[in-house]
């Protein structure tokens, strides 16, 4: 294993953060900070409870996944994709290093920077709503997995994509509407039975319910199943990253 390698790539895609401190952090935390006050404060003054919990604190985890599951693949998707874009993608396929270590480098620098982002909501959202963590260990095991799962999602769209609008298609038209309909601002358990079933075919909902289940020990559906979905979705992106390397598929075209 070439650590000095994963740690040239892992440290200069960090760098890049710094260097977009508006983008890469302040505007997703500024964004979900106004979530709070609308649908926290306003909203949520006027709502009953949801399963014993404030409708403030309930949608706590739901306005931290969906900053995880966007931030995750805008992060990698572009961290690939520029190289490609200024063609110093072949210096990187050239060097001595393998596809495990190039792989490991940008989707370990993107999922750090999703783990930084979602702490920082999470330190923010204290300031709107109380709230406590029933189980903190589960809590950094859903919040590390959801980062590398769509980190690596995210690399998979960055190699794919030939522009830049393709960057933004899958975040914009696919992801945010399924967790806003995934059960971020509500239990699917207020659906009536035929939707609720229906629900249950949308992947993100398995993520946030396991991720709240984590604050509150309430979910919507059983918690295993939701660590299994999120692994076989992790199981997924690492068999397409194995192929595009294997293949180079849209890496040397």
């Amino acid at each position: 294993m070439n650590i000095y390698a994963i740690r040239a790539i892992y440290l200069f895609e960090l760098e890049r953060t710094w260097r977009t401190l508006m983008q890469s952090i302040a505007s997703p935390v500024i964004s979900t900070s106004l979530y709070f006050v609308v649908f926290g404060s306003a909203i949520g003054s006027r709502m009953t409870e949801i399963n014993g919990i404030s409708y403030g604190a309930f949608i706590v985890p739901g306005l931290i996944m969906l900053a995880l599951l966007t931030e995750s693949i805008s992060n990698a998707s572009f961290g690939i994709y520029m190289p490609k874009f200024s063609g110093t993608i072949y210096e990187i396929l050239s060097a001595p290093i393998s596809y495990v270590e190039i792989v490991i480098g940008y989707v370990g620098a993107a999922a750090t920077k999703s783990i930084i982002l979602g702490l920082l909501i999470l330190v923010t959202a204290r300031f709107f709503v109380p709230f406590e963590i029933a189980h903190p260990l589960w809590m950094i095991i859903f919040l590390v997995l959801t980062s590398v799962t769509f980190s690596l999602f995210g690399f998979i769209i960055g190699i794919w994509a030939d522009g830049f609008e393709k960057l933004h298609i899958v975040p914009l038209m696919i992801i945010t509407p399924l967790a806003f309909l995934g059960g971020s601002f509500y239990s699917i358990s207020m659906l009536p039975p035929l939707w609720q079933k229906i629900t249950l075919f949308n992947p993100v909902v398995y993520l946030i319910s396991g991720f709240r289940w984590s604050f509150y020990d309430v979910a919507d559906v059983n918690v295993a199943i939701s660590v299994g979905m999120t692994l076989v979705f992790l199981a997924i992106c690492l068999t397409v990253v194995w192929w595009i390397f294997k293949t180079g598929s849209r890496l040397k075209s």
